[in-house]
């Protein structure tokens, strides 16, 4: 005996769409048709749109008028209920995949009713469909190079959103062409930027010098589930995005991430990585901060390192020790701030991560 498999589409068609179709078909209009229907039903409006329910009353009246059996018209509601109870089910699973709350909180979507939390988080992705979303962010979790954190799980659909915001804001963002010499030799004057203390004033500002040379920096903010510090992709040949996520709000963590992301750029942004498909044009490198296990991910920290404290200053750095005030003197030397020396004085676990924080400038977000 064959097996028989039940077909399940991902969409919902209601009768009301069969009955247009029959009068169309018949050559009759939709004010005919109400003086036809009105003792079955006093909302045809209603009934065409499936938000009323066929009865067998409707039913029989259905098929005096546009023929076929009472059965057909009963059976075909059932079945279009059945669709929409299995496809909301299949909706409100996905939307606990996402980090809902935070999404509207962060102003990602408006704020919309319950019944409009499906359609609104479609639309944010820009897909019709959950099953296109899921089509779209299949390889998030393979192809996509991520380092998930040994403490915490990051969730694949709270990465997507966190990505999909980013891409929707580098996508405002008026750019150059890609540049990657004009962009390296950009980078040692924006070691400076380390120095601002308003972040209102240097993201701008980096944003501004980024895009001189084809690069979107947006910095957005990680909703819960997402461990993300920095990603990079090619949005086009000539268009890159670096998506920091400012997550430890830190000036050092902040600055070296930027600075890895962008070694990230220049170094490998040429390879297999950026020319593998997703969503057509590219492949996301996501990543927080705790594996350093790739030679990618060291060759990045090493860019990174060298940039911020570049070699006519390791002598004086190998000699730091817990004096505040000789760190404070030597970041001014090096023209970066001093928590970017303390920063990099823990990484070396040359002082402890509890140690010298004070000359590390916070952050808080504004919400």
């Amino acid at each position: 005996m064959a097996n028989e498999q039940t077909f399940r589409p991902n969409w919902v068609s209601p009768p009301g769409e069969t009955i247009l179709d029959v009068l169309r078909e018949r050559g009759i209009g939709v004010p005919r048709f109400k003086r036809l229907m009105h003792s079955a039903t006093d909302n045809v409006e209603e009934l065409l749109g499936g938000r009323e329910a066929i009865t067998l009353s409707t039913a029989r009246r259905l098929s005096e008028v546009l023929g076929a059996s009472t059965e057909f018209w009963v059976s075909r509601d059932y079945q279009y209920r059945e669709d929409v109870a299995r496809l909301h089910a299949a909706g409100q699973e996905w939307l606990r995949e996402l980090p809902l709350s935070d999404m509207i909180r962060f102003g990602w979507i408006p704020s919309p009713h319950p019944m409009e939390e499906l359609s609104a988080s479609l639309r944010f992705f820009g897909v019709a469909t959950i099953a296109a979303w899921r089509e779209r962010y299949a390889s998030l979790q393979q192809a996509v190079a991520f380092r998930t954190s040994p403490s915490f799980d990051s969730r694949p659909a709270a990465v997507a959103a966190w990505l999909r915001q980013g891409e929707l804001e580098a996508e405002g963002q008026d750019c150059r062409a890609w540049d990657p010499e004009r962009f390296r030799n950009s980078l040692d004057n924006l070691r400076s930027f380390t120095r601002v203390n308003d972040a209102n004033r240097f993201i701008p500002a980096l944003q501004e010098a980024c895009a001189e040379s084809g690069v979107a920096v947006v910095v957005v903010r990680s909703p819960n589930g997402c461990r993300a510090s920095g990603a990079t992709r090619f949005l086009a040949a000539d268009k890159a995005i670096l998506q920091l996520s400012f997550r430890h709000l830190t000036d050092d963590h902040f600055w070296f991430t930027f600075f890895h992301e962008a070694g990230h750029l220049l170094l490998h942004g040429t390879g297999n990585r950026f020319s593998a498909a997703l969503r057509g044009d590219g492949d996301w490198l996501v990543e927080n901060d705790e594996d350093q296990s790739s030679q990618e991910e060291r060759d990045a920290n090493a860019f990174a390192e060298n940039l911020l404290l570049p070699e006519e200053h390791r002598a004086a750095f190998a000699r730091l020790g817990l004096d505040s005030r000789a760190v404070i003197r030597f970041a001014r030397n090096a023209g970066v701030s001093p928590g970017i020396v303390v920063g990099q004085m823990q990484h070396a676990q040359r002082i402890g991560p509890n140690q010298l924080n004070s000359l590390k400038r916070r952050f808080a977000w504004d919400d």
